[in-house]
């Protein structure tokens, strides 16, 4: 995987964190720096955490299943992108201005529940999974901490755009992945 792939890849996977934090903003009106901090470093962490957690399951299974992981791949980021791009014309969330940890661990658990899946398919991608992983969580803390500002600037008027663009992004790889798969690219 190029350095672009994974930085595309990463934006994909950052989307969900960033609409999150943009609600955040919004719903603290008047925001600190300490905020763009505390959803960077959770959102970003559990981003970097996540696929690497998968990607040792799918090391794991990987002798198994070989022939058939770009299907995985495929399947696995047709999903996810399709399972955002679906979000993205629901209903607006509830805004809540609450960081503490109960609340941030939730929001970073179920926004990065699509990257462990990513990193099953790394793992079949023989991907270099420390540099990977910690790329996509700085690209998810700054994200994150930027959308935090863009919220209580802007308000959630994006958030739905912006879980559009990165499930698109994830079909897209999945495609990708696929046709390198079958020999097509």
């Amino acid at each position: 995987m190029s350095l672009i792939e994974l930085f595309v890849l990463a934006v994909g996977l950052s989307m969900d964190a960033f609409a999150v934090s943009i609600c955040k903003g919004l719903s603290l009106g008047k925001i600190r720096i300490r905020h763009m901090g505390i959803a960077g470093l959770w959102f970003g962490g559990f981003q970097a955490g996540m696929p690497l957690i998968g990607y040792f399951l799918g090391r794991f299974f990987a002798d198994m299943i070989t022939k058939y992981a770009h299907w995985v791949a495929f399947v696995l980021l047709l999903f996810l992108g399709g399972k955002m791009i679906v979000e993205a014309f629901g209903k607006e969330e509830k805004l809540d201005a609450d960081m503490g940890v109960k609340s941030m661990l939730l929001l970073a658990i179920a926004t990065s529940i699509d990257a462990l899946a990513v990193g099953v398919s790394l793992a079949f991608l023989k991907v270099q999974i420390v540099p990977a992983v910690s790329f996509i969580g700085v690209i998810t803390f700054l994200f994150s901490a930027v959308g935090v500002k863009i919220g209580s600037l802007f308000g959630a008027k994006y958030q739905s755009r912006a879980q559009l663009c990165g499930g698109i992004i994830l079909v897209l790889i999945g495609v990708k992945v696929l046709l390198e798969g079958l020999s097509v690219l």
